[in-house]
């Protein structure tokens, strides 16, 4: 064998993708199939939903834009305009953003790890997270640890969080907290203003102790319940200059083309050269991974975010999609609560989580009956984007008997 011994009996398949892959070929058999693993929107009959907008932007890429490198950091005008997404109401935010384009938000987070963590190190996240955040890390060399997500209330457990970074600031003398939210993948939760401020206390009460950053996954903030999704940024201003503040942006969700892979990394340094170290170690890895992203897919985005009559159509369209999804939101708490299922509060978002202890048993089980979720250590992953509304109710009994 010459693989190296590390890299010798890992999967050919991330298992989400498998289990996917598993319930439409059992659908193209024409068994009756309701399939709660894709983390993707699709409308009620199946298809893959897909803002016009979005698409005619793409298809409205000129070849001779298609064709070329881009640069390796990104073009310009796209990492402007993701800075200006993020921060429209945070101009002190703005005014430090140093940004990198990404191939989707996992390539921001793959930045992340490989750029605030040493070799052997471990970021810190919810013990509820996205399985890729581990195979991430193991391609990085680094490892992952994990604090207790939620308290006796329900609640985030901001007292674990402090415990696990007291630890990790001990150990290895820096600390990289990864935080999804709003609609976390995989609960569904979103966390409130107070938890925000408590973890924003946390970190500066432990930034003396040594580097400290906080990456905030924003894969689906655009899909959150609220009127104003990024209103949890209010709350993270005071970690300006004391604790490190990235963020993971991905077209993905937001306007529907999963494929296109366009994403960046966007970090917020009032110091001057730290902020233009930062860019350079963006860049590098940039040209030491993939090396550049796709031209025409940055073009595309670039035109959703600033072009006036683009931006108000594809949010409309949007927010039809968000409804859609908020049905089946409301839906499923009804049936859900009925069927007296745990799990943590759900306002919107793609997935939600339903805690049972024979989780792996359980969806081995809901696979015989043609549902399938997602298992994780003591709970169910449900991606409830993919399921129709009228097959809720089959989804919640399977979860329940």
């Amino acid at each position: 064998m010459h693989v190296i011994p590390a890299h010798q009996g890992r999967p050919s398949d991330d298992p989400i993708f498998a289990l996917n892959k598993e319930a439409t070929t059992r659908k193209a058999r024409g068994e009756s199939i309701v399939n709660a693993t894709v983390g993707a929107l699709l409308h009620d009959d199946g298809r893959l939903a897909i803002l016009p907008t979005a698409a005619r932007a793409v298809h409205e890429v000129s070849a001779e834009e298609w064709a070329p490198y881009a640069p390796i950091a990104g073009a310009p005008d796209f990492l402007a305009a993701v800075a200006n997404d993020l921060f429209k109401d945070q101009p002190d935010m703005l005014a430090c953003a140093a940004a990198a384009a990404t191939p989707g938000g996992s390539g921001a987070l793959r930045h992340a790890i490989a750029n605030y963590l040493e070799p052997g190190q471990s970021i810190l996240t919810t013990s509820f997270f996205w399985g890729p955040y581990q195979t991430l890390c193991d391609e990085a060399d680094r490892k992952l640890a994990t604090f207790n997500m939620f308290d006796a209330e329900g609640k985030l457990d901001t007292a674990a969080l402090d415990r696990a970074l007291a630890e990790q600031m001990k150990t290895q003398k820096r600390a990289l907290l990864i935080l999804n939210d709003p609609c976390h993948n995989p609960t569904g939760y979103s966390m409130t203003a107070a938890e925000w401020r408590a973890v924003v206390e946390c970190l500066l009460a432990r930034s003396g102790d040594g580097p400290i950053t906080l990456l905030c996954d924003t894969a689906y903030f655009a899909y959150a319940a609220r009127p104003d999704p990024r209103a949890f940024m209010n709350e993270l201003r005071p970690l300006l200059g004391k604790v490190g503040l990235a963020f993971a942006w991905s077209a993905s969700k937001t306007f529907t083309h999963y494929g296109l892979r366009v994403g960046a990394i966007v970090a917020c340094i009032p110091d001057a050269k730290e902020r233009a170290a930062t860019e350079a170690a963006f860049s590098y890895s940039c040209r030491g991974t993939w090396s550049n992203c796709t031209r025409g897919g940055m073009s595309a985005i670039t035109r959703l975010l600033t072009e006036p009559a683009m931006a108000k159509s594809s949010d409309a369209e949007r927010e039809g999609l968000k409804a859609l999804l908020g049905a089946r939101v409301t839906a499923f708490n009804h049936a859900a609560k009925a069927r007296g299922l745990k799990y943590p509060r759900y306002e919107g978002g793609f997935f939600v989580t339903v805690f049972i202890d024979d989780a792996h048993e359980r969806a081995v089980r809901m696979k015989e009956q043609g549902v399938f979720v997602v298992p994780a250590k003591g709970a169910l992953r449900v991606a409830l984007c993919s399921v129709a509304e009228k097959d809720i109710p089959r989804l919640v009994d399977a979860l329940a008997t």
